[in-house]
């Protein structure tokens, strides 16, 4: 079942400056929140948050009641959270295959030394996951890439390799952070189809930072509204963007001579 996501009055300074001021919202279970603002908002601070690579000045962040503040982003994986970047961060020289299994390291049995020692049960742990990782890429219509290294594969195929290394690691918490950025028509609808299948059929609650409002409109639940560091408003994504103050934090205040 998906995590229950919490935050509760989180706040956020660099030298003095807030990046995000007094932030609270839910996200239920099994279902999808948008994180939407303009450029600057703190959408991405917020998920950094989160995610544990940065640590709020005070405030308190709870997936299914546990308190996650202060956690690195390793332990929160025990907390099943998994979460993508804008920026695919692959090793590019390794195979596709291997930078999807990457993301299986929480799920694996034993302690470094038996994976040093290659005892026995580790090979079967490594076929198992090796299993996991090529149905992955299959589903996504990656199968074929398996063996190919990452780095001779397009930008959007980059992206759907590193859904595929968090999902091998069998979330209940997806943060995706602008999955859309970059991706042709075609690659969008594909993404769409994607996240809602991962909500509907496999019920993971997923949060996502995107400046596409199609694709928010098309798969979200619910959205929180980000300006400044501040939670403008929360509410469906059709009424966010009938939102004057939402429009207004996009456009700015309309000129009376335009």
């Amino acid at each position: 079942m998906g995590a229950t996501l919490t935050l509760d009055h989180v706040n956020l300074s660099f030298g003095g400056v807030h990046v995000l001021e007094d932030v609270s919202f839910d996200v239920q279970p099994g279902t999808i929140l948008g994180l939407v603002g303009p450029n600057g908002a703190g959408k991405t601070s917020l998920f950094n948050c989160i995610s544990g690579h940065y640590r709020p000045s005070s405030g308190s962040i709870t997936i299914d009641g546990v308190e996650i503040l202060g956690k690195n982003p390793a332990a929160l994986g025990r907390h099943g959270l998994a979460r993508t970047f804008q920026h695919p961060a692959l090793q590019l020289e390794a195979s596709v295959l291997s930078n999807v299994m990457l993301g299986s390291h929480r799920r694996l049995p034993g302690d470094p030394i038996s994976w040093s020692l290659r005892l026995p049960f580790t090979s079967k742990a490594e076929r198992q996951m090796r299993e996991e990782a090529l149905a992955l890429l299959e589903s996504q219509g990656l199968g074929w890439a398996a063996d190919e290294h990452a780095d001779e594969l397009s930008h959007g195929l980059h992206k759907t390799i590193e859904l595929c290394r968090a999902l091998i690691a069998k979330p209940t918490l997806l943060l995706l952070d602008e999955p859309a950025a970059g991706l042709s028509h075609g690659e969008v609808e594909h993404l769409i189809a994607t996240i809602k299948h991962l909500r509907d059929e496999q019920d993971i609650t997923i949060v996502i930072v995107e400046h596409n409002m199609g694709l928010i409109a098309q798969v979200t639940d619910h959205v929180v509204v980000l300006d400044h560091g501040r939670k403008l408003m929360e509410g469906t994504a059709a009424e966010a963007q009938s939102d004057p103050r939402v429009i207004e934090a996009y456009l700015g205040v309309a000129d009376d001579a335009a």
